[in-house]
């Protein structure tokens, strides 16, 4: 564990760097780059290649010469590696402007609330998959409230309506891998002989479904991804119209995606947020964004 928090608390700075050096007129590998630096001068390196990039609603994009340009988000999800190969991972979002736009603000505050709603969860013996479902029906109960989506959160959930949004996993463990034993198998590590990884849209994706432990170490990461791609194949279905108002959607195709991911330690009695001093309430965010670009 004291390894782990030295690793994560690397990665802190590397977020803390993305979040100063970036401005409009950059590349994104510009910015890759100096966080990288960071992971390198704590003595270690990358536990996984850098996820920097203006287009959030790609899960895993590693393109990065997009230029970022006023109106855009950057999300960085970045991780150090020690010398002794424990592993960070930790994701933040934040403007290329001072501020967020007033949409931009709404639906980072449904994740932030998916989040720290299902961190609460984090218990020994709790399933994980019921934290990752949780963390599902805050994010739709925000979506209803913006006019995405509509009808009862836990219903929706249930029919995998909100996986248009939310189409990968709420986690996974960390240690000695930034996918912490993953090479066994997900089936191994992440469930048992008697609990099954799901084959469903979006249940398919998550790692980690088996009950918590006292001593794990896991990621918590909910996200909202607009994908535009997705959006005309579920519309040209009409695909669960009961929950959703694909009317609603135009103005959401350039939007791009957010992420927010923290990382903890399940202790006998709940869990501890090993990342300490990195922000992710929007005037938090705002006020360092404020500073880098006077």
């Amino acid at each position: 564990m004291e390894e782990i928090k030295k690793t994560v608390a690397i990665t802190e700075a590397m977020l803390l760097a993305g979040l100063r050096v970036s401005r409009a007129g950059l590349t994104e590998a510009q910015i890759a780059g100096q966080v990288q630096a960071v992971a390198i001068s704590g003595g270690g390196n990358l536990s996984f290649p850098t996820i920097l990039t203006t287009h959030g609603e790609i899960l895993h994009n590693h393109y990065r010469n997009h230029i970022l340009s006023a109106g855009k988000m950057v999300l960085l999800d970045c991780g150090a590696e020690t010398a002794l190969h424990y592993a960070g991972d930790l994701t933040r979002i934040f403007p290329v402007d001072a501020t967020f736009s007033p949409l931009q603000k709404d639906v980072y505050n449904i994740v932030l609330n998916a989040l720290q709603t299902s961190a609460t969860a984090l218990l020994p013996g709790k399933l994980f998959k019921d934290v990752h479902l949780l963390a599902a029906e805050k994010l739709t109960e925000g979506l209803i409230a913006l006019g995405l989506m509509k009808g009862d959160a836990t219903e929706a959930v249930a029919a995998g309506a909100h996986t248009l949004f939310f189409q990968c996993g709420f986690c996974h463990m960390m240690g000695l891998d930034v996918h912490d034993m993953e090479n066994l198998g997900e089936q191994y590590v992440g469930y048992t002989p008697e609990m099954k990884k799901s084959s469903a849209f979006g249940l398919k994706s998550l790692r980690l479904g088996k009950a918590l432990e006292k001593g794990f170490v896991v990621t918590v990461e909910p996200g909202l991804y607009f994908i535009p791609e997705l959006m005309d194949i579920w519309a040209a279905e009409k695909k669960l119209t009961q929950f959703i108002n694909y009317n609603q959607l135009a103005s959401f195709r350039n939007f791009g995606g957010i992420r927010i991911e923290d990382n903890y330690l399940i202790t006998p009695t709940g869990n501890e947020l090993l990342n300490t001093i990195l922000p992710k309430k929007v005037a938090e965010i705002e006020a360092i964004r404020n500073e880098a670009l006077r």
